[in-house]
């Protein structure tokens, strides 16, 4: 088979789910999207048999997938999937109708809404944008001062899904650390905590935290292949967290980084996602 990786900036992650391909004996190719035309709905024979997409841009990604997948090219992950995990609202329905505890969560359409819905969660809630990455713009709001302050900056941004558009969540008291796992179909490839470093709350690698491997209890791991299976499955991280009453799923990342994972696991990754993808193509 023939494999083409996309992205629009070259990551460890990447280069190394390229490495392992070539050592499966797969030809592989490595792909900057940022200089690529497509006439649609013309397939591109240089693709080959299937593609990975790994665009970081939700909106690069959502367009490229959508172009490929038009001329009849199998995408891992598929429109659909990318489509579900990319908006954090859309994740919060499918989890919510899949039966996967999640956080309780609000919409807001209005400024003068999003200060009711912060009153029917109470306080401390969690804002977050509608769409992003490696915990930007998520904002721990403790007070209702606090939250005027942050609604009066949204209200200036020049995104008009963030401008007057509200996500609220409620706020999970968990230890300092979450979940994260890397989901490949129906198997757990791998299942580590992301510790976060002192003075930080939020668990993101980007942001300094710390990954130890570990094995999920058969609770967690249904909730996990639950969670993957609610958004339309593929490659995934399934990130969840361990309060007191049991585990909640808070986001399912459709382009998952998994350095942080690989660096406390004894076996590589790369590989186990690579062995998935060559399944899917033959399927």
């Amino acid at each position: 088979m023939k494999l083409t990786i996309t992205f629009d900036r070259l990551r460890w992650e990447e280069k190394a789910l390229s490495e392992a391909a070539e050592a499966a004996g797969i030809e592989v190719s490595l792909v900057d999207v940022k200089g690529l035309v497509f006439e649609v709905p013309k397939k591109r024979p240089e693709f080959g048999d299937v593609v990975l997409q790994r665009c970081i841009s939700h909106y690069r990604s959502s367009l490229l997938t959508r172009a490929l997948e038009g001329a009849g090219m199998q995408v891992i992950n598929s429109q659909a999937v990318a489509e579900v995990c990319s908006n954090k609202l859309a994740t919060s329905i499918a989890l919510s109708n899949a039966g996967v505890p999640t956080p309780r969560t609000f919409l807001a359409l209005t400024s003068d809404a999003a200060e009711e819905a912060a009153e029917k969660l109470g306080y401390p809630l969690v804002l977050k944008p509608f769409t992003g990455s490696w915990g930007r713009m998520v904002t721990v709001v403790r007070d209702r001062a606090t939250l005027e302050s942050l609604i009066e900056y949204k209200e200036e941004l020049a995104n008009p899904q963030e401008q007057h558009m509200y996500y609220l969540q409620e706020y999970v008291n968990r230890p300092p650390r979450d979940v994260r796992a890397i989901v490949a179909g129906d198997s757990i490839v791998a299942c580590v905590h992301r510790i976060a470093p002192p003075g930080e709350w939020r668990t993101n690698v980007a942001r300094g935290a710390t990954s130890e491997a570990f094995k999920p209890d058969a609770e967690l791991a249904e909730v996990i292949l639950k969670a993957a299976e609610a958004v339309g499955g593929g490659i995934l991280g399934v990130d969840a967290m361990e309060p007191e009453s049991g585990y909640v799923v808070h986001e399912v990342n459709n382009t998952v980084e998994f350095k942080g994972a690989q660096s406390a696991v004894g076996f590589d990754i790369p590989s186990r996602l690579i062995s998935y993808v060559a399944g899917s193509a033959r399927r």
